[in-house]
């Protein structure tokens, strides 16, 4: 039996003002992943633990099978785990963003853009190594990542206070969601004293003069110690392999034994490799493994960007790119498979952030196949069955049992 997980990142949504009251999973042309649910078994789960921040590390996690309530410490570790980072007990973790702020004294300032338009990973590396020179090797040390996301250490550090994801204040002022707590002080140093620094980097001149955002600012966030988790073989007595543009899914992979597929051209938007990831993800099913998680980040990028029409997109990319030569090549393989659909969270084009609202997910098993009265696989025909996992760390029983 082969077991295939595909993560929509962020897919589901609410009706939208925008989209004659529909949603981006209703207005999809989705042929493929409408027909399995017309022959699997289709519901509601609930991703996000009552209390849990509603973030993809928690939801991924999740879905993986590992109760959040238990095991959870902060996303930024989870990050640092693929990056090569070896936490000692006494060091916090927190996610770097390379982000824009609008002009003026620094409390007036406005959150513009969480990614810093997309800056690439080449420029960006260019920007830590000189926040790494200015503050770090000493409490704190930098890290490259993808993109927009990076990782500091804080050696001995603190962690006990709240800190604001960048994506949650998108077009609003950023003083209410500054560092207030006085353990948090340093942190605050850090994000006032980058937009000096960050001003006039050369990398920003370059962007502002191709007419881009520069990465004016880093913001902080995400904190938490090195997490332990049950080694994903052990648990489950399922070798897993793990497909994803982001080094937050491939650290939870890497924390929990699975392994991990690198794939070029992967970027976590709607210009990702999907071709080289579903290849990788076949190769790994072909080679012996017997469960393979394929993350796609690009819907919920879209939601934080309140790209209607690109996420729209990204769930027809999603169908077309890789439901349909996964099946393709699951049915060619002769074997029996179960394949697994479903968003960590929902990422809501109207409020362009996380919310911890169940989500629809779809389960395929090609072998007992039957009809299940639904035409199509959305949030609200999800929830007109009726089915509903409280206890969302158990959905993957039903995956593998």
């Amino acid at each position: 039996m082969k077991y295939v997980t595909v993560l929509c990142d962020g897919m589901a949504d609410m009706p939208s003002k925008t989209l004659d009251g529909k949603t981006p999973m209703e207005l999809a042309h989705k042929p493929v992943m409408d027909k399995l649910a017309r022959f699997g078994e289709v519901g509601m789960v609930r991703t996000v633990p009552h209390g849990m921040p509603a973030g993809s590390d928690v939801a991924n996690l999740t879905v993986l099978g590992y109760d959040t309530r238990e095991c959870y410490t902060g996303r930024a570790p989870l990050e640092a785990a693929n990056l090569g980072i070896d936490l000692k007990p006494s060091d916090i973790a927190f996610r770097c963003n390379l982000v824009t702020l609008s002009d003026g004294e620094f409390n007036d300032k406005k959150m513009l853009d969480y990614c810093a338009g997309d800056i690439h990973t080449d420029e960006a590396e260019k920007i830590i190594a000189d926040i790494q020179s200015e503050f770090g090797g000493g409490k704190f040390d930098f890290y490259t990542g993808t993109a927009y996301r990076h990782c500091m250490i804080w050696h001995n550090g603190k962690s006990e206070f709240e800190l604001t994801p960048p994506h949650d204040i998108t077009g609003k002022a950023i003083a209410k969601h500054l560092p207030s707590d006085p353990n948090a002080d340093a942190l605050l140093d850090i994000m006032r004293r980058s937009t000096e620094l960050l001003r006039y980097h050369p990398v920003n001149l370059n962007r502002i003069k191709a007419g881009l955002r520069p990465a004016n600012a880093v913001w902080l966030w995400g904190q938490g110690s090195r997490p332990k988790f049950q080694n994903f073989n052990d648990r489950f007595k399922i070798d897993g392999a793990v497909v994803s543009a982001v080094d937050l899914i491939k650290g939870i992979a890497k924390l929990t034994g699975m392994h991990v597929c690198e794939v070029e051209g992967a970027t976590g938007y709607i210009d990702t490799n999907y071709e080289g990831k579903i290849a990788a993800a076949i190769e790994q099913l072909k080679c012996g493994r017997d469960f393979v998680y394929i993350h796609i980040e690009a819907p919920d990028e879209c939601g934080h960007r309140g790209q209607a029409i690109n996420k729209i997109r990204a769930i027809e990319d999603i169908d077309s790119r890789v439901l349909k030569p996964l099946i393709k090549a699951l049915d060619k393989m002769g074997e029996q498979y179960r394949v697994l659909i479903l968003p960590d969270h929902p990422t809501p084009l109207s409020i362009r952030t996380h919310s911890d609202a169940p989500v629809p997910y779809l389960l395929y098993t090609n072998d007992t196949a039957a009809s299940s009265g639904i035409d199509s696989f959305t949030e609200d025909s999800a929830h007109k069955t009726g089915r509903f996992i409280e206890q969302g760390h158990t959905l993957i029983q039903k995956l593998f049992s």
